[in-house]
C-alpha cells in the first residue's frame, strides 16, 4: 500500500494531490487531510523528506517520531556571525527547500518579517522542524543584536543543545560572550561551528583559542580547515581521518567526497590530524556525546556556510553529540507523573488565525479540541488546532507528544512564560508532590513554585519615548496594536505618563523601539508619531530618613484614618524593587489584607523618584509605626503609605543612576585615534585594547546617554570599516556636575513642554 504512495508536496500556490494507484487508501487520505500546509512566502518549497520517491515512513513516525529520535536545539551568535545562513543552508540539504535563501537578497526562510528581510538581520526567534537521517530536528534560529536578548533568552528556556556559530575571522565577540552565558545559565550542550572559514583573515587557530581564552570553554577538535580564506575548500574529519572536499561541479555543495589521508600524499596533514586525534580521550562517538553532555567539552567543526561547504557534517554532529530531550534532566518533570507540562515560550499574532502560541511539550501530550490549564493564569483555554511550525508556514497535525515544540491556535490568554498542565487539578496534585518532597529536602516553599513555573527573565527596559495616534479617534486602536505587541514581546513596557497622559513606549535599544513604531505602521495600518528617544535613569538616596503622614477622610457616612511612620535607606546590594521590612511591633497583628495595601503603596510610590520621575532602586523600606481606624479602606492605607515614602524620598539626599553599557569596538589599527579621542568626550573609560590580526578591539565602558546616534558617528570616523556592539552593564551614580546638567536640561525641557 505505502508503495504507492507517491507524493504530498507543498508549494506556494498549491497543494499537491496525493496520487494513490489501484486502490483507494480511505483512512490514510482522511490523516493526510488533516496535514493543512500554509504558505505564505513566494518561494517553493520541496516536500518534508520521508514522504517523497519510494523511501516512505509510516504517518505516525512523521508526525510524533520517537523521543530518542528529537532535536529541539537553536542557532545562536553575535550578529553577522552567519546564523540564518547556515539555517539557510541546514534547510536546502535536509530537503526542505528547492532553492539556497541568501541574506542580502532578502529570501531567506526564517527571516520572514519585513523588517528582517529590509535590514538583512534576525529581529525575532523562528521555528523550523525537518528531518535528517532519521531524526526529527527543531531548530530556533535566534537573533545576534543586543537589544534582542530577549529572544534568545526564551528560545534557550526550552532547547536541549544548541550550535554556536563563530566567525572564523573574529571568534569570540561580545554578544558571543551574552549568548554563551545565557546558555551556561540554562546547563545547554553545545557544539561550536566556525563558519566563515573562506573570508580573507579566517584563522582556526585564533577562533579555536578565543573559545579556550573567553570562554573558558574546552574545545573538542573534531574537525581540520584544508586551506583558509580563499584557499578553503574542505574539511578534515579527525576522528575518522579522511578528508571531505567540496569540489567545483558542485555548485550547491550537495555533492563532496570522502577520501582517506595516506602518508604518501598527506604525510604533513595526517600528522596533524593524528595529533588533534590523540587528544580526544576517547575516539568513540559515544564518548564525545558523553562529553557534550557534562558540559565539559565543546566539540568544534569548521566550514563555509556562504560556500556550502561543511554544512552536512554539522548536521550530522547535532544528530550524534547533542542530547535528546529524555537526556535532559528536568527536576520539575517528576512531579507530573506522565501527564501534560509545557512551556510556553513565545506568542506570534496572525491576523486570519489569531494568537500562535509556541510552547516546548516536556511531559504528555497535546491534541486540538483539548482543553488545557494555564498555571501562571489561573484559567483553562481550549486549544483549538495544533500546528507544526516552518518559519511562517505551520502543517495541521492530529497531536503531539513529550519533547516536540509545537504551535497552538485558540489561545488568548496564554502569555511567554506560562505554564501549561492538562487541568488544574493535575497542576495541583504536581504542586502537593514537589511540597512533599520540598519538605522531606528541607526547601522553602516558593523553590517547589519555582520548579513549576520556571519562566523566562525579562530584562528592565533602558530606553523610553512617547507614542501618539494619527488622531484621537485612533486610540484603541494604537491601545489595541501595543497590547498584541507586549504579548509577543515581553521585553516592550508600556505605561500612561500620569502627568501629560500620553502613551509611553520603554524598549532595550534604538532598534528595538524603531522596530516597534515599524511594525504598528505596517501590521495595524496606524501611522504614529513618536517622541526622542530619552534614556530610562533610576534614582535613588544617599542617606537614611523618617517621615510621618496621616490621611484622615471622610467618604459619605464612613470615616478613614490612617498614620502611618516609616524609615526609607540605601542598600549596598543593588535590588530594582524596594526591600520592605517591618518593625516587631507592627507585624505582630498586621492582617494580610493589610500588609498587601501597605506593600502596593510602597511599590506605587517607588516608580517615581523626586529628581526625573525614574523608578527608585537600591533602597529598604522599614515600616515602624501603623495606626489604622476600624472601617478604613485598603485604597486609604496604599494611598497614606505612598505619600509618606514620598515625603521620606523628598527630605533625603538623591542621587540619579544612569545605564553604563559595557562597549566593544572593532577597528582598523589607522582608525584607533580618532575612535579613542571620540570615546573620551562620551565620558567613555577604557578598559584595554587588544589585537585580532589586523584590527584593534577597544572594550571599555560609556553611558548610555553618550551613545545615541553612535553608529553614524563611528562609521564618519572609520569611513565605514568599524563595528561595535553593546550591552547593558550595570546603572551607576552619576557624578554631580553631570546630574545638574541633566536636571537642568530636564528642567529647561519641561518648561517648554
Amino acid at each position: 500500500m505505502f508503495s504507492n504512495l507517491r507524493k504530498f508536496g507543498v508549494n506556494h500556490k498549491k497543494i499537491s494531490i496525493l496520487h494513490v494507484n489501484n486502490m483507494c487508501c480511505c483512512k490514510i487520505k482522511a490523516s493526510l487531510k488533516r496535514l493543512k500546509p500554509y504558505v505564505p512566502l513566494g518561494r517553493s518549497y520541496s516536500s518534508p523528506p520521508g514522504l517523497v520517491g519510494n523511501d516512505i515512513k509510516s504517518l505516525h513516525s512523521i508526525i510524533s517520531p520517537p523521543i530518542a529520535k528529537i532535536r529541539n536545539i537553536g542557532i545562536m551568535a553575535h550578529i553577522d556571525a552567519g546564523k540564518t545562513t547556515t539555517t539557510e543552508r541546514i534547510l536546502y540539504y535536509s530537503g526542505y527547500t528547492r532553492s539556497l535563501g541568501d541574506v542580502d537578497d532578502g529570501d531567506t526562510v526564517t527571516d520572514f518579517m519585513a523588517q528582517e528581510r529590509e535590514r538583512g538581520i534576525t529581529i525575532q526567534s523562528a521555528a523550523v522542524t525537518f528531518d535528517w537521517k532519521g531524526y526529527r530536528v527543531n531548530l530556533i534560529d535566534t537573533p545576534g543584536h543586543v537589544d534582542f536578548t530577549l529572544e534568545v533568552e526564551r528560545c534557550l528556556r526550552v532547547l536541549d543543545g544548541a550550535v554556536a556559530v563563530f566567525d572564523a575571522s573574529a571568534g569570540v565577540e561580545a554578544q558571543t560572550l551574552t549568548v554563551w552565558r545565557q546558555a551556561d545559565k540554562h546547563k545547554i550542550p553545545r557544539i561550536c561551528f566556525l563558519n566563515k572559514m573562506d573570508k580573507t583573515g579566517a584563522s582556526f587557530k585564533y577562533a579555536v583559542e578565543s573559545i579556550r581564552e573567553k570562554l573558558k570553554a574546552k574545545p573538542l577538535l573534531l574537525q581540520l580547515p584544508l586551506g583558509e580564506g580563499k584557499a578553503f575548500k574542505g574539511v578534515v574529519d579527525v576522528v575518522s581521518k579522511e578528508k571531505l572536499l567540496w569540489n567545483r561541479p558542485s555548485e550547491d555543495g550537495k555533492d563532496f567526497e570522502r577520501k582517506p589521508l595516506l602518508e604518501t600524499s598527506d604525510a604533513e596533514l595526517l600528522k596533524e590530524t593524528t595529533e588533534a586525534r590523540n587528544d580526544l580521550i576517547e575516539q568513540l562517538q559515544a564518548a564525545i556525546h558523553r562529553v557534550t553532555l557534562a558540559q565539559t567539552a565543546v566539540p568544534v567543526l569548521c566550514g563555509s556556510a556562504l560556500k556550502n561547504k561543511g554544512v552536512q557534517p554539522l548536521l550530522d554532529a547535532i544528530t550524534m553529540y547533542l542530547p535528546s530531550p529524555e537526556e535532559r534532566n528536568y527536576e520539575f518533570l517528576q512531579w507530573y507523573k506522565g501527564e501534560l507540562c509545557a512551556l510556553a515560550f513565545k506568542v506570534l499574532h496572525d491576523k486570519q488565525r489569531g494568537p500562535l502560541v509556541f510552547m516546548r511539550i516536556y511531559s504528555g501530550m497535546i491534541k486540538p479540541q483539548s482543553a488545557i490549564y494555564n498555571i501562571n493564569g489561573n484559567c483553562t483555554e481550549r486549544v483549538s488546532r495544533l500546528l507544526l511550525p516552518f518559519a511562517d508556514q505551520h502543517i495541521e497535525i492530529p497531536s503531539l507528544t513529550a519533547g516536540n515544540i509545537a504551535l497552538t491556535v485558540g489561545l488568548k490568554h496564554t502569555a511567554t512564560g506560562d505554564t501549561i498542565a492538562s487541568s488544574k487539578s493535575s497542576a495541583l496534585a504536581a504542586a502537593r508532590r514537589a511540597g512533599r518532597e520540598g519538605e522531606k529536602q528541607h526547601r522553602q516553599n516558593n523553590e517547589a513554585e519555582r520548579l513549576l513555573l520556571a519562566g523566562v527573565e525579562i530584562p528592565e527596559p533602558v530606553f523610553f519615548c512617547t507614542i501618539e495616534p494619527p488622531s484621537v479617534a485612533r486610540q484603541p486602536d494604537l491601545d489595541y496594536a501595543l497590547k498584541c505587541l507586549q504579548r509577543e514581546d515581553p521585553s516592550l513596557k508600556v505605561k500612561l505618563d500620569p502627568d501629560s497622559g500620553q502613551t509611553v513606549l520603554c524598549g532595550m535599544g534604538e532598534l528595538h523601539i524603531e522596530i516597534i513604531h515599524d511594525r504598528i505602521k505596517r501590521e495595524y495600518g496606524l501611522e504614529t508619531y513618536l517622541g526622542p528617544l530619552q534614556v530610562a535613569y533610576r534614582e535613588t538616596i544617599l542617606n537614611a530618613v523618617r517621615a510621618t503622614d496621616t490621611l484622615d477622610r471622610t467618604l459619605g457616612d464612613k470615616r478613614h484614618l490612617v498614620t502611618v511612620e516609616l524609615e526609607v535607606k540605601p542598600i549596598e546590594t543593588p535590588s530594582v524593587t524596594p526591600i520592605i521590612k517591618y518593625a516587631p511591633s507592627v507585624s505582630e497583628d498586621l492582617p494580610k489584607v493589610s500588609q498587601e495595601a501597605i506593600e502596593n503603596g510602597i511599590h506605587s510610590a517607588c516608580l517615581q523618584g523626586p529628581l526625573l520621575g525614574s523608578p527608585i532602586q537600591d533602597v529598604a523600606i522599614t515600616l515602624h509605626s501603623l495606626i489604622i481606624h476600624p472601617g478604613t479602606s485598603t485604597t486609604m492605607i496604599s494611598a497614606c503609605v505612598s505619600r509618606c515614602i514620598q515625603k521620606a524620598l523628598k527630605k533625603a539626599d538623591k542621587q540619579v543612576l544612569e545605564p553604563l553599557m559595557n562597549l566593544e569596538v572593532t577597528v582598523m589599527g589607522d582608525y584607533l585615534s580618532p575612535v579613542l579621542a571620540d570615546l573620551a568626550q562620551r565620558r567613555g573609560t577604557i578598559q584595554e585594547i587588544q589585537t585580532r590580526q589586523e584590527n584593534k578591539i577597544v572594550i571599555g565602558f560609556v553611558p548610555l546617554a553618550e551613545i545615541m546616534g553612535y553608529s553614524t558617528v563611528l562609521r564618519t570616523l572609520t569611513s565605514g570599516s568599524a563595528t561595535f556592539a553593546l550591552e547593558l552593564c550595570n546603572y551607576q551614580a552619576m557624578n554631580p556636575q553631570d546630574q545638574a546638567t541633566l536636571l537642568s536640561r530636564r528642567s529647561g525641557l519641561n518648561q517648554v513642554l
